[in-house]
C-alpha cells in the first residue's frame, strides 16, 4: 500500500449547520499563503495526498470534504445546489483565512466539479484569491431556456427514484473491491495508490460492508439548466492569475460526444484577463492520481 510522506490531521469546522471535515497538512505561518485544495464529484479531500507528498516545499494546506462527501455529513439533503458549494467555501475561508488576518488571500486549487466551484467563487470574491488553479473544471454545454421544463421533470422523477432507494450506491465486501473499482474507472491508477485510496474513499458500515463516502443524492441531475452566459460573466471578473490545467486524454470528447468541446471551453477561457493553459501528458481526468509529481511542480511554480 502507498505510504504517505506528509501526514494530514482531521479538523471539523462548523459551517452552515454542518460539521465540515477538513484535512490539514502543515501549520499556518506569517510567511506562507494558505493553499486550499477542493475535490471533485464523488471524490474526497484525501485524494490530494499524492500531490501533497510530491510538493517540493512545505505549505499550510487546507482540503475540505464537500457536503455529503467523505466525512462531511449531508445534513439530510436529498439533492445538492451549486451555490451551496460557493457559500461553504466562503465560510471555510472566513475560518482559515479571515479578511482581517495575516493572509486574507489564499492560493486556491479545484479539480473537476471543484474546479468549477473555484472558478465561480473567484468571480464572486476575487479579492479573496491570490492565485487560482483549475484542474479540468470545464463546465457544461450551454442549455437553451427551452430545456427548462424537461430538466425540472427529470429532476423530480430522479428524486422519486432516490427516495425509493433505486439510486443507492453499490456496496463492497472488502476494501479490495473498492480498489478494483477505482482501477477500473482509472486504468492509470497504480495498485498501491488504489488500495490506499480505497480506505479513504469508502468506509465500513455496521454490517461489515464497505460503502462509498458519497451520498446517492449527488447522482441527481441538476434542476437548473446550465447558463453559459452567467458563467462567462463570472470569468470576466477573475482579476487574479489563473492556471487552467488539462490532461492529455481529452475527457470532453468522451463525455459529450461533440455537444461540448475543448475548443468551446478554450473560448470561454478567453474571457479571463490573465490565464495560462497547461497540459499534463500521460494523464487522464484524475491527473492528481496519474501524475502527482508533474501537477505538484506546476502548482508550486505558479504560486511561487
Amino acid at each position: 500500500m502507498y505510504q504517505a510522506r506528509r501526514i494530514a490531521r482531521s479538523e471539523y469546522v462548523p459551517i452552515r449547520n454542518l460539521r465540515y471535515h477538513v484535512q490539514v497538512w502543515g501549520t499556518p505561518s506569517a510567511q506562507s499563503v494558505p493553499l486550499v485544495l477542493v475535490h471533485g464529484w464523488m471524490d474526497v479531500a484525501a485524494s490530494y495526498q499524492f500531490v501533497v507528498d510530491a510538493l517540493a516545499q512545505d505549505h499550510f494546506i487546507i482540503a475540505p470534504d464537500w457536503r455529503g462527501f467523505g466525512k462531511t455529513a449531508s445534513g439530510g439533503a436529498d439533492n445538492y445546489w451549486f451555490p451551496d458549494y460557493l457559500a461553504d467555501l466562503d465560510f471555510l475561508l472566513d475560518h482559515y483565512a479571515p479578511a482581517d488576518g495575516p493572509h486574507p488571500q489564499v492560493n486556491l486549487v479545484g479539480h473537476s466539479m471543484g474546479g468549477n466551484v473555484v472558478m465561480h467563487y473567484a468571480g464572486v470574491r476575487p479579492e479573496r484569491i491570490r492565485r487560482l488553479v483549475n484542474l479540468e473544471g470545464f463546465g457544461l454545454p450551454a442549455s437553451p431556456p427551452s430545456d427548462a421544463p424537461g430538466r425540472y421533470a427529470k429532476w423530480m422523477d430522479e428524486l422519486k427514484k432516490l427516495h425509493r432507494g433505486e439510486m443507492d450506491l453499490h456496496p463492497y465486501d472488502a476494501p479490495q473491491g473498492v480498489a478494483r473499482r477505482l482501477m477500473k474507472t482509472n486504468p492509470r491508477l497504480s495498485e498501491d495508490k488504489a488500495h490506499w485510496l480505497a480506505r479513504h474513499w469508502a468506509t465500513q458500515d455496521l454490517n461489515g460492508q464497505w460503502r462509498i463516502q458519497g451520498e446517492p443524492a449527488h447522482k441527481l441531475s441538476n434542476a437548473n439548466i446550465y447558463r453559459a452566459e452567467e458563467v462567462r460573466a463570472l470569468y470576466q471578473r477573475l482579476s487574479m492569475p489563473v492556471l487552467a490545467v488539462e490532461a492529455a486524454d481529452n475527457s470532453l470528447d468522451a463525455w459529450w460526444k461533440g455537444r461540448y468541446t475543448l475548443a468551446e471551453y478554450h473560448a470561454r477561457l478567453q474571457d479571463i484577463a490573465n490565464v495560462e493553459v497547461a497540459r499534463i501528458e500521460e494523464a487522464g481526468h484524475m491527473m492528481h492520481h496519474d501524475q502527482p509529481e508533474v501537477l505538484a511542480a506546476l502548482i508550486e511554480r505558479f504560486i511561487a
